[in-house]
C-alpha cells in the first residue's frame, strides 16, 4: 500500500524515483555559512553523495574551520577529498555560477538571508536549485520580488541538527516552486542522503518546530513555577522523548529557541498561543549572555564536575538536589514496565498515577497530542507528516504512537481532563471504538520511543 508523506501524496515507486533522479544532476553544491553547525553538518552530508562541495564563509579561515569540523563530525575521508573552501568576497560569484545547488545555512535573520540571496540570484545559472535550511522563516517571503527562475527553483530543505545523525528533514515548496524540482529534491534526499522527508506547508516554523517548540516553551514557562529540575523529571524520557525538554533547549541554544517561538507567537494565533510566549526571565537572562550550552550555562550548568540548576526567579544557580523533589514513584513503575516491553501497561500506569505532579505531566503530554492533531491541514495535509518529523526529527514518540498506545478513548479523557481542545479525529475514533492504528511506518520501531530511564 502506498504510504502518504504528510502532504497528501504517496511515496513514489522505484521506477518513478529513477526517472526523477535522471531529470537533473547534482555535481557541485555550494554551502553558504559553512562554518556554522548546520552549515558544516549539511556540507558533510552532501559530500557523501556529491562529487564537489564548496564550503563558503565570511573568511577563508572560517570556511577552513567549518571543513575541519565537518571532518571531525562524520570521521570520513570522503569529506576532505570532495570539499573545497572559499570566502564570500573573493569566491562566491564564481562558485555559485558553477553550482547545481546553492544551499544557504546562514543565521536565522531575514535581512541577512535576503542580502545573500541578492548576490546568489545575480550569479546563479537559471537552472540551479537554491535551498535554505531555515527552521521556520517563510519560503515565500524569502523569494518575494525575485525573478521567475529563482522562484521556480527555490525551496526549503530543513535538516535537523546534527544532520549526520538525525534523518528527519522537512521539504517546503514556495507557491511558485516547480513541482518537478521539488520531486527531484525529495528523491535525491531520500535515496542519496538517506533522509526521512516530510513535506510541509509554508507556515511559521513549519511542522516539527511548530509542534516541538510549543512543548519546549511550555516546559520553560513551567520552570518559573516549579523549577527546571522538577520540570525535566516530570516531562522526562518516560513521556516519550530521548532528551528532557529543558536540556533540549540548552542544547539547541536559547537564542535559537527564542527565534523559533517568537516567530510562531508573532505570526500565528491558535488555541495554544499563550504557551508560545517566551518567558520573561529567559529574555532577561539572555541579555546577560545566558544562551545554554554554547555559553556554558542555561537551565543547567556544570561547575567543578557538579551539575547546577538555574533558579529562574533570581538567576542564580544552585546544586542539583533530590531532597526538593516530590515523591514520584509512579515513574519507576512506568519505566519498569517499559523495560519489559509492556508499553501499553506502562503508559496506563502513567495515566492512572495520582497527585498534582502526575497531572501536570499529563497536561503537557495532552497538549502535545492535542496541538499536533489540531495542526493537520495547517502544517501538513495529514497526521503522518507530523508523526514522522516528530519521530525522525525530534526523536520524540509521534503523537499517533501515544494515541495508539493508550487508545483513542483514553487519549480523549486525558485531553479533556487537561481542559484542552479535543481533536475531532480522536473524538470520532473513540466514539467508533477504533482499533486500527493511526501510526504506520514500515521502518520505524515505535518501541524505541518508550525509554526506560
Amino acid at each position: 500500500m502506498p504510504r502518504s508523506d504528510g502532504s497528501g501524496r504517496s511515496t513514489p515507486s522505484a521506477a518513478e524515483v529513477r526517472r526523477l533522479l535522471a531529470t537533473r544532476k547534482l555535481s557541485r553544491v555550494v554551502v553558504l555559512g559553512a562554518n556554522g553547525t548546520m552549515g558544516y553538518g549539511s556540507a558533510a552530508l552532501f559530500t557523501q553523495a556529491v562529487p564537489e562541495v564548496v564550503f563558503l564563509a565570511r573568511t577563508r579561515a572560517k570556511a577552513e574551520e567549518g571543513l575541519a569540523a565537518a571532518i571531525g563530525q562524520v570521521r570520513s575521508p570522503t569529506v576532505a577529498s570532495r570539499a573545497s573552501v572559499g570566502d564570500y568576497e573573493s569566491d562566491l560569484e564564481a562558485a555559485v555560477a558553477g553550482a547545481d545547488l546553492v544551499f544557504e545555512a546562514l543565521t536565522e535573520d531575514f535581512a541577512i538571508k535576503k542580502a545573500m540571496f541578492d548576490r546568489v540570484e545575480a550569479a546563479r545559472r537559471d537552472d540551479a536549485l537554491v535551498a535554505t535550511v531555515t527552521s521556520g522563516i517563510s519560503i515565500n517571503a524569502l523569494c518575494e520580488g525575485r525573478g521567475e527562475s529563482f522562484r521556480r527553483n527555490f525551496l526549503g530543505l530543513h535538516f535537523f541538527n546534527p544532520p549526520n545523525v538525525i534523518v528527519g528533514t522537512e521539504l517546503i515548496a514556495g507557491r511558485d516552486t516547480d513541482p518537478e524540482g521539488v520531486d527531484f529534491v525529495e528523491a535525491f534526499a531520500r535515496t542519496r542522503l538517506g533522509r526521512e522527508i516530510v513535506r510541509t506547508h509554508d507556515t511559521p516554523a513549519f511542522a516539527g518546530n511548530r509542534v516541538g517548540f510549543k512543548v519546549l516553551n511550555e516546559a520553560a514557562q513551567l520552570a518559573e513555577q516549579i523549577g527546571p529540575q522538577r520540570v525535566d523529571r516530570l516531562v522526562g524520557p518516560y513521556t516519550g522523548r530521548a532528551m528532557t525538554p529543558l536540556a533540549t533547549i540548552d542544547l539547541v541554544g536559547w537564542d535559537i529557541h527564542r527565534a523559533i517561538v517568537d516567530n510562531v507567537y508573532e505570526n500565528t494565533d491558535d488555541e495554544a498561543h499563550a504557551t508560545l510566549k517566551l518567558p520573561g526571565y529567559m529574555a532577561k537572562l539572555m541579555e546577560k549572555g545566558v544562551l545554554g550550552n554554547k555559553s556554558g550555562a542555561g537551565f543547567f550548568k556544570k561547575e567543578k564536575k557538579q551539575r547546577l540548576v538555574l533558579d529562574p526567579l533570581t538567576g542564580d544557580y544552585e546544586p542539583e538536589a533530590t531532597s526538593s523533589l516530590p515523591e514520584l514513584s509512579y515513574i519507576d513503575e512506568v519505566t519498569s514496565l517499559y523495560r519489559q516491553g509492556r508499553y501499553q501497561e506502562g503508559f496506563h500506569a502513567f495515566l492512572a498515577a495520582e497527585g498534582d505532579e502526575a497531572a501536570l505531566a499529563r497536561r503537557v503530554v495532552a497538549g502535545y497530542v492535542s496541538y499536533a492533531f489540531e495542526r493537520v491541514g495547517e502544517v501538513t495535509d495529514d497526521i503522518s507528516g507530523i508523526d514522522r518529523i516528530m519521530g525522525a526529527g525530534f526523536n520524540w514518540a509521534p503523537p499517533s504512537v501515544l494515541v495508539d498506545t493508550m487508545g483513542p478513548a483514553a487519549a480523549v479523557r486525558m485531553i479533556e481532563e487537561a481542559g484542552l481542545v479535543v481533536p475531532k479525529a480522536l473524538v470520532e475514533a473513540a466514539r467508533a471504538g477504533r482499533s486500527e492504528p493511526f501510526f504506520r511506518h514500515p521502518n520505524m520501531n515505535t518501541g524505541k520511543f518508550f525509554v526506560a530511564a
